[in-house]
C-alpha cells in the first residue's frame, strides 16, 4: 500500500497532532474502501462520524461501542489504512475523523450511500447504552 508522507499532506489546523501513517488521496481504491466498509462495526463508525460528527476528532468512547479496546484498535486500523478515516494521536489516546474531501474527490456518492444506510433492526449493534439498560444484542 503506497501511503502519503507527511510533508505531502496538507497541514493540520493549529494545535492539532499531524495524522498517523495513511494512503495518500490518489492511492485510495474503491476495493479496499468497500472491504473495510464490509464489516457491519465499521460501516456503523463511518456512518456515526458522518451523522453526529460535530467536533474536529472523536475518541474511541465517544462511538459508544461496548467492545474490547483491542478489537475496537483492529476496525479502526483499517479503516485508516483502507483510507476512509484519519488518526491522530493525542498522548495515549487516538482520535478519528472521516476523510470526507479525499472520499467525496475519489467516489462521489460513497458517503451519501453509506449516510442513508441504516444497521438491520433485528441486528443492532451492542453499545455501552444496551448493556447498561440491560438489553441484549441478537449478535
Amino acid at each position: 500500500m503506497r501511503l502519503s508522507s507527511p510533508h505531502l499532506r496538507a497541514a493540520a489546523p493549529a494545535g492539532l497532532p499531524p495524522p498517523l501513517e495513511e494512503p495518500a488521496a490518489e492511492a485510495l481504491r474503491l476495493e479496499t474502501i468497500l472491504g473495510a466498509l464490509a464489516d457491519p462495526l465499521r460501516l456503523t463508525i463511518v456512518h456515526k462520524l458522518l451523522r453526529d460528527a460535530d467536533a474536529y476528532d472523536h475518541p474511541c468512547g465517544w462511538f459508544g461501542f461496548d467492545r474490547p479496546k483491542s478489537s475496537l484498535t483492529h476496525h479502526f486500523k483499517a479503516l485508516r489504512e483502507a483510507g476512509v478515516i484519519r488518526q491522530r494521536q493525542y498522548g495515549l489516546e487516538r482520535r478519528s475523523r472521516l476523510r470526507h474531501e479525499d472520499l467525496n474527490a475519489r467516489f462521489p456518492g460513497l458517503l451519501a450511500l453509506v449516510q442513508e444506510w441504516e444497521p438491520p433492526p433485528d441486528r443492532p449493534l451492542p453499545t455501552a447504552a444496551a448493556q447498561s439498560s440491560g438489553r441484549k444484542s441478537s449478535r
